[in-house]
């Protein structure tokens, strides 16, 4: 689940959001900048099909091109996809421009997959509160 953030495009399955996107509603921007807009989520954690913290899925069109291209790209699937991550509080949220961008993630994905601790997503947890106040440059 999420709020509505963008005009409706039968198309928006093929294209990741970027800076400046023409899709973006007026109050999308406000949701999408704070966050706001992942707060249904939480419904999707309650019904099992999430956990508050673990690797965010990527689009289908990226898992497709990815898959075979990067190292343990599909291993980052064997546990359920959160809200935030790893690699979204170290600075790899948002549009993926190039190809080091999704390894990046991928590598924080991995490390947090074979470094899970309690005290690893409160401070993920954490980290996420602080960088949704103060406002992330790359949430848009």
């Amino acid at each position: 689940y999420k709020f509505r953030s963008m005009k409706p495009n039968p198309m928006a399955h093929l294209h990741q959001i970027s800076k400046g996107d023409t899709r973006v509603t007026a109050i999308g921007r406000i949701l999408r900048k704070t966050s706001i807009d992942e707060m249904p989520q939480f419904i999707n954690v309650l019904k099992g099909d999430m956990s508050v913290v673990g690797p965010r899925p990527h689009m289908v069109s990226h898992t497709q091109m990815y898959a075979e291209r990067i190292d343990k790209f599909m291993v980052r699937h064997f546990i359920k996809p959160g809200i935030t991550g790893l690699a979204q509080v170290s600075g790899y949220r948002g549009e993926v421009e190039t190809e080091n961008d999704i390894i990046n993630r991928v590598k924080f994905d991995i490390f947090y997959l074979e470094n899970w601790s309690l005290f690893l997503d409160i401070k993920i947890v954490f980290q996420t509160i602080y960088n949704a106040i103060k406002g992330d440059k790359k949430a848009y």
